[in-house]
């Protein structure tokens, strides 16, 4: 059974079980990341919940498609593996999002595309990928029977041709482990309040993440999600809107207790794929989150196995390297992408992102 409406954008809205078999396409990578964050950092799930359940709603409402809304992950990535610290994170977000909300405004997006040029921006993801694996190890290995458990849960579920909800499933037996733990938590709706989880401090790690994260989100988040629109719903929807929507998301959210947050294409591609057509499925997602808001206690992550964490993060980490290397075409293309990728692993993602750059500045200028 489906319900119809009109959204903001004249689009209908539809509240049916494809929009909400599409919804969960969206959470996959976005959860265990959160989770991930939140076990790693000072910050408070609950309110990082509710500002995704929030933004969802909206962006839903706004655009009146099954827009994504997820993590920034280069600057979430680098909290998890601890080269942010929250304030950090915090600092990062901030200053991206102004940067966003600017250059949407003025029309710069497809011009800093050009500038810093595609193979460096996916080397930015897969070095991103790496530094999560390398987390992923380390929490794993603090408990190797429950790490090769959900190892193998998820290898099954993937032979079976699950291998998208496999981490739902993962992530749903370790709730389950940490509930057994601690008993059932009592809703609690999140204090009201201006960066709960403390202040942002602005130094050169936050700095070099936001350069890092600006050029992942300019490719992915706003030119090829806008293509994306297209491609999928027949929408025009300019990256330069899309910039726009991001900045006001980030800006609105960190203050009040909320993480980096854009939309992305493999959101939007995942939600097609399980079968949200419109807007609703993000308010399906955003009530979703929300509930879970009331019930994120600090107990009951405490209380999160963290191995399964790391399998989690595995997965998190090979889909994003999976995500980095599909559209690479040429051997340039490739060296770029994998050496950008090793100097982000063995020096930093900042430093990586910025020597990419500029040598792809100067090859283009001497061709």
């Amino acid at each position: 059974m489906a319900y119809s409406f009109r959204s903001g954008a004249g689009s209908a809205l539809e509240f049916s079980t494809s929009e909400l078999t599409g919804a969960l396409g969206d959470s996959v990578t976005v959860l265990p990341l959160l989770v991930a964050l939140a076990a790693t950092t000072s910050v408070s799930l609950p309110h990082v919940l509710v500002g995704f359940g929030v933004f969802q709603i909206v962006w839903g409402l706004y655009y009146g498609l099954p827009l994504s809304v997820e993590p920034m992950k280069a600057l979430i990535g680098l909290a998890i593996v601890g080269t942010l610290t929250y304030a950090e994170l915090a600092a990062a977000g901030l200053l991206a999002g102004g940067i966003l909300l600017a250059v949407g405004k003025l029309g710069l997006v497809g011009r800093l595309q050009r500038v810093v040029g595609e193979p460096v921006i996916r080397g930015v993801q897969f070095a991103v990928a790496l530094l999560l694996l390398e987390a992923a190890v380390d929490l794993s290995a603090g408990n190797l029977p429950v790490a090769i458990g959900g190892l193998a849960v998820v290898g099954l579920l993937a032979m079976v041709g699950y291998r998208q909800a496999s981490v739902l499933v993962v992530l749903g037996l370790g709730a389950l482990a940490a509930v057994a733990t601690t008993g059932l938590p009592t809703p609690q709706v999140p204090a009201l309040a201006v960066f709960p989880a403390g202040g942002p401090t602005l130094s050169s790690a936050a700095l070099e993440g936001t350069v890092a994260q600006l050029g992942m989100t300019v490719g992915n988040a706003a030119i090829a999600t806008a293509l994306l629109c297209g491609d999928l719903y027949d929408r025009e929807i300019s990256p330069d809107t899309l910039s726009t929507s991001m900045g006001v998301t980030c800006l609105a959210a960190i203050p009040l207790g909320g993480v980096p947050m854009c939309h992305g294409s493999g959101g939007l591609a995942g939600k097609y794929a399980f079968g949200a057509r419109t807007g609703g499925a993000n308010v399906l997602l955003g009530v979703g989150y929300l509930a879970l808001a009331l019930v994120a206690t600090g107990a009951l992550l405490a209380a999160f196995p963290l191995a399964v964490l790391g399998v989690l993060l595995v997965v998190v980490s090979l889909e994003l390297a999976r995500a980095a290397f599909e559209p690479v075409s040429g051997r340039r293309s490739l060296a770029f992408v994998l050496g950008v990728g090793a100097v982000g692993l063995f020096v930093n993602v900042g430093v990586a992102f910025v020597l990419g750059a500029v040598l792809f500045w100067a090859l283009a200028r001497a061709e």
